[in-house]
């Protein structure tokens, strides 16, 4: 299967030596009001991407193993490098670790598997993302995620998907940077456009549509995806702009969501009832669905609408 799958086009806004802080986009989601419940400790998530720089700091202690399927370093399995940054990238919003430097990601004690289906172009053939998948899956992985794409609907690549799904595994897709601002056109991207994978469109960081986010009927929810901060290639950090850098928001979300279900309904939750689980955790934003699905990751969406409420009912008694 010789067919091209591509990163999905995205923008190096800037690259950054040191840093130390919560990235914005972390932020936004509300991600660290609920690190005191969950840190995604005992979850594992399948980065299938252009590798991971294994040796940065921010990193290192996240990495449990990993697995090459592209021809970079002559094909060798066990070394899974990023000559590209987006791999490094997307991992350091999923589960940076939380150690007072550089960034913390959204899960900062998840566990992270990487496997390298682009290579250092960011080009990989189909063989080798369904390859990733299935590696993913046979290792139990919790999710799955995706932050790659290309035009063609594939059946061998929706099989794979819908393996991974009826294992239990969640897989997360960014939606695509094709969008041109509108909701009344639809812009397809593969595998992000299958119904059975969470689509991830971007908002930039004060929640208004990126006008590059896909728009279509198979949106999910959208999340932080514009001047993204994260870890990068040889230790140091960049802000970036993609669907791909809103992508790993929601699979840290998802995994901080897991272990918390986990917790409290003492067992393990399906597929479906995680996803039930994530929707219930976002909050529109005035925009077509199928520009932003069911609205913004946030997550603590009952502690929001509760402070709204009250602050409405203050209102009113100082009206009065």
């Amino acid at each position: 299967m010789e067919q091209k799958l591509r990163l999905l086009p995205y923008e190096v806004n800037a690259v950054i030596e040191v840093v130390s802080e919560v990235p914005k986009g972390v932020e936004l989601i509300a991600a660290p009001k609920v690190w005191e419940n969950s840190k995604g400790n005992g979850i594992t998530v399948a980065i299938l991407d252009t590798g991971c720089d294994v040796t940065h700091p921010d990193l290192s202690g996240r990495i449990i193993g990993g697995r090459n399927f592209t021809r970079d370093d002559n094909g060798d399995p066990d070394v899974y490098t990023d000559y590209n940054g987006h791999g490094t990238h997307v991992a350091g919003t999923i589960a940076a670790i939380h150690n007072g430097t550089g960034v913390v990601g959204v899960a900062p004690e998840a566990n992270l598997l990487i496997v390298k289906v682009l290579d250092r172009n960011g080009s990989g053939q189909y063989d080798w993302i369904i390859k990733g998948i299935n590696f993913a899956v046979e290792q139990k992985v919790d999710i799955i995620s995706m932050s790659l794409g290309g035009p063609t609907d594939v059946p061998e690549l929706h099989q794979a998907i819908q393996n991974a799904i009826a294992n239990g595994v969640l897989v997360v897709c960014a939606a695509g940077n094709e969008g041109d601002g509108q909701s009344s056109s639809d812009e397809l991207s593969y595998p992000g456009s299958y119904n059975e994978v969470i689509s991830v469109g971007s908002i930039n960081l004060q929640r208004r549509s990126s006008n590059f986010s896909n728009s279509n009927n198979e949106i999910d929810l959208v999340a932080p995806g514009e001047e993204i901060l994260s870890t990068y290639l040889n230790g140091k950090y960049a802000n970036l702009s993609g669907t791909s850098m809103a992508t790993p928001h929601v699979t840290g979300a998802l995994a901080l969501i897991k272990d918390i279900a986990n917790k409290n309904f003492e067992r393990e939750l399906t597929e479906t009832e995680l996803y039930a689980q994530l929707i219930k955790r976002t909050l529109p934003l005035g925009n077509s669905p199928k520009l932003e699905g069911n609205g913004l990751l946030y997550l603590t969406v009952e502690e929001y609408l509760s402070e709204v409420f009250n602050e409405r009912i203050s209102a009113q008694v100082l009206n009065s």
